[in-house]
C-alpha cells in the first residue's frame, strides 16, 4: 500500500493543516496478528498524532481502510477478560432506566463484538434488540435468537435500513467504538437518523486526560483513531443537532469517559453540571493548545528511554530472562515504538486461544498461553495488559509466590512483586534496582547483578 492511498486530514472538520505530536515510524496494524509464512508479505504504515487546531481533536493522521483492520481476522473477544464483563455488568444496570418498555424499546449496539453487553441487556429484559459488528467471526459468538445482528460496519446507510425494519431507537451504544471510525461524520449521521426523538446515545471511549497525565502512548494505533477531549465532541455534535447532556468518568480501560448524548430539541434531559465542570477543567488543563501535547511527547519520550534502558540492563546485563503478558493493540504499539524484539522479550502471554500461536505485528514474537509461566517461571513479566493489573495479579498468584516480578510499563515503569509478608508491593524502577545490589539478595537476579559489579 502506498502512502498515497491513506486518508489524511481531519476526521472531524476535514484540515489539512494537523500538528504532529509524534512521529511512530512505518508500523503493522496493532491487531495485525500474524504466521511466518505471512512475515515477507506483512504491510507497514506511516503513523502520525496529530492535533487540529480548528476542532481541537487529536487523532492519528493516517486511516488504513477498515477492512483491513477489522473483519475475519479480527481477536479481540471481549468475554474473555471478567473485568470487563462485570464493568459491561454495571453498564447494563446503569442504562436501563433510559428506557420505558423494555419489550418494545429499539435498542442498538454498535461494535457489540461478542455480545458482552447484549447478555446482560437480556437478562434485565430488553427484547428489541441489534448488535452490529463488522467481524464476523466475533459476531458468530452471540448465540441467542432474540439478538438481532447485522454483520456490517455502521453508517448512514446502515441506520436507514435499520430503521425501515426496526423503526427507531431509544437508545443506540457504542463502547470503545467511537475512537475507531474513520468516516466518523457518516457514523454520527447514522446515529442522528436511527435516535427516536426523545432517545439517548451512550458512548464509552477513553479519556483525553488520561493519555496525557498517564503518558498513555500505547493508546495510539491505527485501529485508534482519535482522543477526545469534551470540547472537541461539543462543537462535533452541535453540527448534528445533538449535544453531550451527561458525562461520568469510568475506570475501565486505565481511564474512560461515558459520554450520553440526545437531540438539542429533546428537552427531557437537561444538560447536567458535569459538562460545565469538565468543560471549564480542559480549558484550564490546556486541551485547546498544540503546546499541551508537545509537552506530553516529550514525556512520552522520557518514558520510552526509563523502559528500554531498564529492559537492555535487564536482559543484557544480568541475563534476565523477560517475557511479555497481554497481546493487544496497545502493546503492539510499545513493542513498535520502543524497537522490542524476540531478542528482548522471550515470547508474549496472552489468555485468548484465539492468539496464542501467532506473533506480533513486525517485531515478530511469539503468543504462548499462560501454562508456559508454569514451566519458564521468567524473572521479569512485562504486562502490556496494565489497565487490568489486578486481574493479572490474581490469575498469576503462583508465578508470583515463586519470585516473579511484573514491570508495568506507564506511566512510568515501575515493578509489582510480593514482599516477605506475601503482600504484593509496588516499587519505582530506580528501587527495585537498588534492591538487587543489596549484599543480602540471595535471588538469582542479585547473584548476577553482583557478579557484574565485581566483574
Amino acid at each position: 500500500m502506498t502512502n498515497d492511498s491513506l486518508v489524511k486530514g481531519c476526521g472531524f472538520c476535514s484540515s489539512k493543516d494537523l500538528k504532529t505530536v509524534i512521529d511512530f515510524g512505518k508500523v503493522g496494524l496493532a491487531g495485525g496478528f500474524l504466521k511466518p509464512l505471512d512475515f515477507p508479505k506483512e504491510q507497514t504504515f506511516p503513523m502520525h498524532l496529530a492535533f487540529c487546531e480548528a476542532c481541537l481533536l487529536l487523532q492519528v493522521s493516517e486511516h488504513v481502510p477498515p477492512s483491513k483492520i477489522f473483519g475475519d481476522g479480527y481477536f479481540y473477544y471481549s468475554s474473555n477478560i471478567q473485568t470487563l464483563k462485570d464493568h459491561f455488568q454495571k453498564y447494563a444496570r446503569e442504562v436501563i432506566p433510559l428506557l420505558n418498555e423494555l419489550e418494545t424499546d429499539l435498542v442498538v449496539e454498535v461494535g457489540c463484538n461478542d455480545g458482552v453487553l447484549l447478555d446482560p441487556l437480556l437478562n434485565y429484559g430488553c427484547r428489541k434488540l441489534v448488535g452490529i459488528d463488522p467481524s464476523t467471526n466475533v459476531l458468530e459468538k452471540i448465540s441467542n435468537p432474540v439478538v438481532n445482528l447485522i454483520n456490517d460496519f455502521f453508517s448512514l446507510e446502515t441506520s436507514k435500513s435499520i430503521s425501515e425494519k426496526f423503526g427507531h431507537a431509544k437508545l443506540i451504544l457504542a463502547n470503545n467504538v467511537f475512537a475507531h471510525i474513520s468516516d466518523i461524520r457518516d457514523f454520527v449521521s447514522g446515529i442522528e437518523h436511527l435516535l427516536a426523538d426523545d432517545g439517548v446515545f451512550v458512548f464509552e471511549v477513553h479519556y483525553i486526560r488520561n493519555l496525557i497525565e498517564g503518558r498513555q502512548y500505547d493508546m495510539i494505533y491505527h485501529e485508534h483513531l482519535y482522543n477526545y477531549s469534551l470540547l472537541t465532541l461539543q462543537k462535533f455534535f452541535n453540527t448534528f443537532k445533538l449535544e453531550v447532556f451527561n458525562v461520568k468518568e469510568i475506570p475501565i480501560h486505565a481511564g474512560s469517559m461515558r459520554y450520553y448524548v440526545k437531540r438539542i430539541s429533546d428537552k427531557r434531559n437537561r444538560i447536567g453540571n458535569s459538562v460545565a465542570h469538565y468543560t471549564a477543567q480542559e480549558l484550564q488543563f490546556g486541551y485547546d493548545k498544540y503546546q499541551t501535547f508537545l509537552e506530553y511527547a516529550k514525556q512520552v519520550e522520557e518514558s520510552r528511554s526509563v523502559l528500554v534502558s531498564i529492559l537492555n540492563h535487564l536482559k543484557n546485563d544480568l541475563s534476565s530472562t523477560i517475557v511479555g503478558y497481554g497481546a493487544s493493540g496497545r502493546a503492539n504499539t510499545v513493542l513498535q515504538y520502543c524497537n522490542l524484539s524476540s531478542q528482548v522479550l522471550d515470547y508474549i502471554v496472552d489468555d485468548a486461544p484465539s492468539k496464542q500461536g501467532f506473533f506480533t505485528p513486525r517485531t515478530h514474537i511469539e503468543i504462548k498461553s499462560r501454562e508456559f509461566l508454569k514451566q519458564d517461571q521468567p524473572d521479569y513479566i512485562l504486562c502490556f495488559a496494565w489497565s487490568f493489573m489486578d486481574e493479572i495479579a490474581n490469575k498469576n498468584g503462583e508465578y508470583l509466590e515463586n519470585g516473579g516480578v511484573f514491570i508495568v510499563p506507564l506511566p512510568e515503569p515501575y515493578f509489582l512483586s510480593l514482599n516477605n509478608k506475601g503482600e504484593l508491593t509496588k516499587r519505582t524502577s530506580t528501587q527495585f534496582l537498588e534492591s538487587l545490589k543489596e549484599p543480602d539478595a540471595n535471588t538469582s537476579i542479585g547473584k548476577r547483578w553482583d557478579a557484574g559489579l565485581n566483574s
